[in-house]
């Protein structure tokens, strides 16, 4: 079933029913640009002058040139990170989200490359607890510019894109490695 983010649309593909000529939409048509990276495939998403989204998508989903020139300036951006993991993005981008994640992702953003904070770290500086501020890293829409694969368990790698284990996790551990931390 295809689910829709509530903050994105896709493109309407005419009137009728699938198998009438006309094609369900595609969460892949929604992107402006799938660049491929070591680890997955990256979904860029744009709207007018903001980034409003990066997506972590399998390694072998069709890459897409940029359609736009901000999604171009994002491929380039994410090609020099690769290049250099301590480059640091200038990107217009877009908090969409509580004013607690706006905080959570804020803090994230002053993670030095190279470095981790636990969740109980970001946490103690925003006053609050390391579950919401787990719950906010796995919200972040921005992944990379928003690094929150800079924060860890305090006891090991901790979550990433709302899972313990798997390929997003062995994502997590090829940035961090990366990163040098």
């Amino acid at each position: 079933m295809l689910q829709r983010d509530r903050h994105f649309s896709l493109p309407l593909l005419g009137r009728g029913r699938v198998g009438e000529g006309v094609r369900a939409p595609s969460m892949l048509e929604s992107f402006h640009a799938r660049l491929p990276t070591p680890f997955a495939v990256l979904g860029i998403r744009t709207a007018g002058e903001l980034l409003t989204g990066i997506e972590y998508l399998p390694r072998g989903v069709a890459t897409l040139a940029p359609i736009n020139r901000l999604a171009a300036k994002v491929c380039r951006q994410l090609e020099r990170y690769l290049d250099d993991p301590e480059f640091r993005f200038d990107l217009p981008f877009e908090f969409r989200g509580t004013a607690f994640q706006g905080r959570v992702w804020q803090a994230i953003c002053s993670i030095p490359s190279g470095k981790t904070l636990t969740y109980l770290d970001v946490a103690r500086q925003l006053k609050s607890a390391p579950r919401p501020v787990g719950g906010a890293c796995g919200a972040n829409r921005i992944p990379l510019v928003i690094p929150c694969h800079r924060v860890v368990a305090s006891g090991g790698i901790g979550g990433f894109m709302h899972a313990r284990g798997g390929e997003p996790i062995e994502i997590k551990k090829w940035l961090l490695r990366h990163e040098g931390a």
